[in-house]
């Protein structure tokens, strides 16, 4: 097989490298896609669907143990006729893999019969079957869910490198999933005046797995609930075996009552960002000169190529031709001093960023300003910059909830009350949750390859979930049913394949 793919993949490469090599042509004024001739035709003999990777990500679930797991922990039909627990959860994973957006989209896989032959299936759940398997949960039963999950994650875990083991960084943030529909229990206003759910996001920044979701009305606070689940996410990794735990979250997280407890446990070291409050910047304000230092923000990435000439600001230049009001920064400086929170009983090191600030109008200098930013942390060995760097690094997670909403689509509300959108969130999300999975399994094999595949797994894990469609799940795959088998025959290339096929490998050993 091997021999085989490598004449067959660098037979394609070959072909595609000579049709986009830059070549002399002659001068033509007629369009380069000048297809006219078209004509579409049917096949009665040879199947095929768009989204081969699917077969590669159902044979991920089986060997990892995730199909056991769920019909261990969930327990909500009767009689698992035609489908059990599992089938539901993965046909709304599975439909997210295949570039479905939406409940409806479910109605294109179970009409599709070579997506039926290629998971070996006779039917697949329609959306108002998905929908009233959703309408089942209670909290309950979807922390039961989360659980057979973390299950599975364990297992995965268990195969990494002692690198991975080093330490575990989790985050904690809100995002408003907002909805138009008008009978939605649980839904409520937030501050926009947005009618919404306010689900509440813990994740693994190491991976970008999502440990927990808990969905809540729209107008509660975003630090809701969230202890208790990163006391759930602590458990999780300290069963795993990591060696140390961080907890990040900014100035709505900073959950003064846990942090003694938190604090406790020598594996532990956690970054909040903490709200400026008079009597903080108080002290700020009347700490020596000599106890601040110039805050040097790291370069974001190192240029390979030769500088390019810095192209115009645009919005600069309008907000000085316009006069608006325009605040810039002129330096950063840091500072560090002991503080002892109202609900604690020790005090704990909090660090202050001071932002120099110029206030201008047009060309003239309104006024100089100040504005404090506090973080408070137990960590005493790392400087006052490196503490600020690391709750910072934070960030990142906005982009990984961005992909939760825009890219597989698990923060939203299709169904009619807070438990079921709940349920349909966690399910979701676990399609976001195979990338990783499917990015972890990736080996590394010892040797001089060692260093290209953890590359390689690094670049897998970084994906935006439309770049990992396209990569790896929407492959044209012929589907071939023969001698017991279920043969997925590529009927396209791209260069992400020799990846694909390293890991068809491993879980076939």
């Amino acid at each position: 097989m091997n021999v085989i793919f490598g004449r067959w993949f660098q037979k394609c490469k070959s072909r595609i490298e000579r049709r986009l090599a830059k070549r002399e042509a002659a001068m033509t004024f007629a369009p380069s896609f000048d297809a006219s001739n078209i004509h579409y035709e049917v096949s009665e003999r040879v199947g095929a669907i768009s989204c081969g990777g699917l077969g590669a990500m159902h044979l991920l679930a089986r060997r990892i143990g995730l199909i056991d797991d769920i019909d261990e922990k969930l327990h909500l039909l009767q009689f698992q006729r035609p489908y059990s627990e599992s089938d539901h959860v993965l046909a709304i994973a599975y439909n997210s893999l295949c570039g479905g957006t939406c409940l409806q989209d479910m109605e294109l896989r179970r009409t599709d019969e070579n997506f039926l032959n290629a998971l070996g299936t006779q039917r697949f759940p329609d959306p108002t079957t998905s929908g009233d398997f959703c309408r089942r949960f209670d909290s309950g039963s979807i922390q039961a869910l989360i659980d057979a999950f973390n299950q599975t994650r364990l297992r995965v875990w268990s195969k990494q490198p002692d690198s991975f083991w080093e330490c575990a960084k989790i985050d904690a943030d809100g995002s408003f999933t907002q909805t138009r529909g008008e009978r939605k229990a649980g839904m409520d206003i937030n501050y926009n005046r947005d009618w919404c759910y306010h689900p509440l996001a813990v994740t693994l920044a190491n991976t970008g797995e999502t440990l927990s979701i808990v969905n809540r009305p729209g107008n509660r606070p975003s630090h809701e609930g969230a202890a208790v689940e990163l006391d759930r996410a602590l458990l999780l990794c300290l069963q795993a075996g990591f060696r140390r735990i961080v907890f990040r979250g900014d100035t709505d997280f900073s959950q003064t009552t846990r942090l003694d407890g938190w604090d406790a446990n020598a594996k532990v070291r956690f970054y909040f960002g903490y709200d400026s409050k008079q009597n903080l910047e108080a002290i700020a304000e009347n700490l020596p000169e000599a106890a601040w230092h110039k805050l040097e923000r790291p370069a974001q990435y190192s240029a390979k190529a030769k500088l390019r000439h810095r192209r115009e600001n645009t919005k600069e230049r309008i907000v000085q031709e316009r006069e608006f009001v325009n605040v810039k920064l002129i330096s950063e400086a840091v500072a560090e001093f002991e503080y002892q929170p109202t609900a604690c009983r020790r005090a704990y090191r909090l660090v202050v960023i001071r932002k120099n600030l110029s206030v201008e109008k047009g060309e003239s200098v309104l006024y100089p300003d100040e504005r404090y930013f506090f973080y408070i942390t137990n960590d005493r060995e790392c400087t006052a910059a490196e503490v600020v760097y690391e709750a910072n690094d934070r960030c990142n997670q906005e982009n990984l909830i961005a992909q939760l909403k825009g890219g597989c689509r698990a923060l939203h509300a299709p169904l009619h009350d807070l438990e079921s959108n709940w349920a349909y969130m966690v399910m979701a999300s676990l399609a976001w949750n195979l990338k990783a999975w499917w990015a972890l399994t990736l080996p590394e094999t010892p040797g001089r390859w060692r260093e290209k595949h953890r590359d390689q797994k690094q670049s897998v894990l970084k994906m935006e979930f439309k770049t990992f469609l396209n990569a790896f799940m929407l492959l044209p795959c012929q589907i071939v049913r023969k001698a017991g088998r279920i043969v997925y025959r590529l009927l396209g290339w791209n260069p992400h394949l020799p990846i694909f096929f390293r890991l068809l490998k491993a879980l076939r050993c």
